[in-house]
């Protein structure tokens, strides 16, 4: 057996609506499945397959994400272009809708922004750095810098 690529993510979330926001208007996902009034479920694609992202809602009094060290999902990783201009229209995006930006990142092989959705599941928007060697090694496994953009 081998993995020929990730297929999809599934994500339980307290609040379909707010999730569905989050997702379709601020992060761009286009919605495939959902949407309809009661239906505690949303299905989203890039355009790439059927769905890659699916969210079913658990509602209000579900425990919520420890914070801290845990073992669990870290947070997931969106391309979200193939330039740091791509990525400087992104952050004015995520600010623009009033999301606070986690952190962010200049991996040698990626610059990557963090963010947080209404559950508190993280997320990195990167785009990749042009010329870079995936194959190398060293790249891979350079110190993480401060983004600068």
């Amino acid at each position: 057996m081998s993995v020929k690529e990730l297929g999809h993510i599934v994500l339980y979330v307290s609040d379909i609506d707010k999730s569905v926001a989050f997702y379709r208007d601020v992060i761009g996902f286009n919605m495939v499945l959902g949407g309809e009034s009661g239906m505690p479920v949303a299905m989203f694609s890039s355009g790439r397959t059927h769905h890659e992202l699916l969210l079913i809602q658990v509602g209000r009094d579900a425990k919520p994400i420890p914070s801290g060290r845990r073992v669990g999902m870290y947070h997931f990783g969106l391309k979200v272009g193939d330039t740091d201009d791509e990525l400087r229209a992104v952050l004015a995006h995520i600010r623009a809708a009033g999301v606070q930006l986690a952190g962010a990142s200049d991996h040698t092989v990626t610059h990557s922004l963090y963010l947080f959705d209404p559950d508190g599941n993280e997320l990195e928007l990167y785009v990749d750095v042009p010329g870079v060697d995936w194959n190398d090694l060293a790249s891979l496994g350079a110190p993480t810098k401060a983004l600068h953009l």
